[in-house]
C-alpha cells in the first residue's frame, strides 16, 4: 500500500458535500480559493468520483501524491503520478480517482469558464470498470 505524507499537501476535511458522487471517501482542502486558488482533493485507495461532464469550462488536475487514474469516455486510462498534470476539455465525459493500493491527491480548479457553466453528475464507475485498471 503505498501512503502519501500529508504534512505536504494537507489531507482536508472529509467530502461530505460531494459525497453522493464518489464511491469510497474523499477530502477537500481548498487552497486560497476566495482568490481562485485550487482545491487539494485526497482518495482512500480505490476511491473514485462518478462519470461526469463539466460544461462550458476546462478542469485542471495535478497531480501531488500517490497514485490514481484519470478515464475519459473512449479513451485508454492515465496513469496519474505527482507531476501528472491533465487538461479535461469542457463537454468531456470522464472521472478519475486513486489507484486500488494507493492514496491519492490531486490539485484541481476551473479554467476557461464561461458564463453558464455546471458539472453534470452521472453513473458511478462501477467495481467490475474499475477493476479492469492494471
Amino acid at each position: 500500500m503505498e501512503n502519501i505524507d500529508f504534512n505536504v499537501w494537507p489531507k482536508g476535511e472529509l467530502n461530505t458535500a460531494y459525497a453522493q458522487y464518489f464511491i469510497g471517501n474523499s477530502y477537500l482542502a481548498p487552497l486560497d480559493t476566495g482568490h481562485g486558488g485550487p482545491v487539494n482533493v485526497t482518495f482512500e485507495p480505490r476511491c473514485r468520483n462518478n462519470w461526469h461532464i463539466h460544461h462550458k469550462s476546462v478542469q485542471v488536475l495535478i497531480c501531488v501524491a500517490g497514485r490514481g487514474w484519470y478515464v475519459e469516455e473512449g479513451k485508454e486510462p492515465v496513469e496519474m503520478r505527482p507531476g501528472t498534470v491533465i487538461a479535461i476539455p469542457s463537454e468531456a465525459k470522464h472521472w478519475h480517482g486513486a489507484a486500488k493500493d494507493s492514496w491519492f491527491q490531486h490539485l484541481t480548479y476551473m479554467a476557461k469558464v464561461e458564463e453558464g457553466s455546471s458539472t453534470t453528475w452521472l453513473e458511478p464507475v462501477v467495481d467490475e470498470e474499475y477493476d479492469k485498471l492494471p
